[in-house]
This record gives C-alpha cells, structure tokens and sequence, in this order.
C-alpha cells in the first residue's frame, strides 16, 4: 500500500492524498483539483473520495471527480447538508479494508469543525500513519475560527493523537511546516529540536519537498503538543490552572500570530 502525498500548489498550501492499494485501487482524501487526480489514477480505479471535513478546499474536486471516474463520496456522519453528493457517511470506529493487511480506522475528531474525521492507516493492529486533515499540522494544530471550539480539539487531540505510537507518520491538510516552527520557537525559544528541524526546512524547496513528522518528533517540535513545558505556560497572557487553558490560549495566540 502507497501514500502518495500531493502538493496542490494553491494559496491554503492544501495537500491532498492518494492512498494506493496493493490491487491497483485508489482512495483520495481532500481533493482541490480534479485532473491532478485524473493524471494519476486509471478509469475506473478510483473506488472513492473521503473528505475530511466539510470545508471547500478539501471538497473543491468531489464533483468533477464522480463524473470522471463514478466514484462515490465519503465524509463524517455530521456532514449531512454541508458536502453535497455523499453516498456513504462515515462513523467513529469505522474500518474500511483497503486489502491485504491495510486498512483504515476512521477516527472522530471534533474542534476545527464537527464534521471532522480523521484516518489511521493500519497494517494489520499496527498503525502506520494518521491523515490528520485540519486537526493536527506538522508543529502545529488548526485553527478554530470557522465553525470549531478549540477546548474541544484539546480533547480530540489529547485523547485521540498522544498515545499514538511514536513512530506513526504524520499527514496532514496542510503545509504550515516552516510557519509553525517558527510559532514554536517563538514560544520555547531553547526548543534544539524544533531549531534543528527549521534549519533543515530552511534549506528544502517547500513547494516541491516535503519533510514528514511522525508523533514522536511532534511531541518534541509541536507547541500544542508541549502544553506542561515551563517557558510556555509562563509566557502565556493568563496564569493556566490546566493543560486545557494552555492550549485554547495557545490557540489564540496563535490567531493572531
């Protein structure tokens, strides 16, 4: 099975993703444009298109793709009258087999929007990657304002995301990479590791290479993810009394950031 990560080159700096089976079928997640999709997928291969949530950038090619290919619609339950032409609404728990030993546990993940899910890529019980749409970003998380509650994404991520195993790939909607480094640095300004990685991305193409985090590096190079360090609470604008008040005031900070 194959994760093909694909840059969309518009100004939301979207990814979308086609995930390959090992049968030389296709699923794609978030689509923006149609033909970059049709330019890699063969007639009648593409089996269907998952949104993550409801939001335009991740739904813009839905259309164009069920004309050119019949395939279906996938999306969140809670997505009922907000992505028009879904066929099949999708549950917390859900596993859809991709073939072989790979499949995908469909996660619920409110806080940017409530019709947000997430999916865990698996071989066999093993989790392998997570495409986290606007939930959790490359050292950051998203952002609240259209239709979220960010005290629920706290609970979506500290419950969801955390325990993960370390060595699990992270993909996510976007390419915040560099911007969110910076974020990080500018809260923890003695964070080596996202330093580290800054000067590393520094020197990439961002629009033509891309550096893949798995859990473990978010949890050393993510603010959001660093909620109990000491230079982070103490530079906030109110005195926390929990790791929930850390990260909604994180979250406003970085709003404005």
């Amino acid at each position: 099975m194959k994760i093909h990560q694909i840059y969309t080159y518009n100004y939301l700096r979207n990814f979308t993703y086609l995930l390959e089976t090992n049968e030389g079928d296709f699923y794609c997640v978030d689509p923006w444009e149609a033909q970059e999709i049709m330019d890699k997928v063969p007639q009648g291969k593409l089996k269907a298109v998952i949104n993550t949530h409801e939001h335009e950038d991740h739904t813009r090619g839905n259309a164009d793709l069920v004309k050119m290919q019949g395939c279906e619609i996938w999306a969140h339950e809670n997505a009922k009258g907000k992505i028009p032409g879904v066929t099949r609404f999708l549950s917390k728990g859900e596993k859809i087999i991709l073939g072989g030993e790979w499949s995908i546990e469909v996660l619920d993940t409110p806080g940017h929007t409530f019709a947000h899910l997430c999916l865990l890529i698996k071989e066999g019980d093993k989790p392998h990657a997570v495409i986290t749409g606007d939930t959790l970003f490359n050292a950051g998380v998203g952002n609240c304002y259209n239709g979220g509650d960010s005290g629920v994404l706290y609970e979506t991520i500290s419950s969801q995301f955390i325990d993960l195993p370390d060595e699990v790939l992270l993909y996510p909607g976007h390419e915040y990479l560099e911007n969110n480094l910076k974020f990080t640095l500018d809260r923890e300004p003695e964070n080596t590791q996202a330093l580290k990685l800054l000067e590393k991305v520094d020197k990439l193409n961002m629009d033509e290479d891309y550096f893949t985090t798995n859990l473990g590096l978010e949890k050393e190079v993510n603010a959001f993810l660093r909620l109990g360090e000491k230079s982070i609470r103490e530079h906030l604008p109110i005195s926390p009394s929990s790791d929930k008040e850390v990260f909604v005031s994180l979250r406003e900070l970085r709003d404005k950031w």
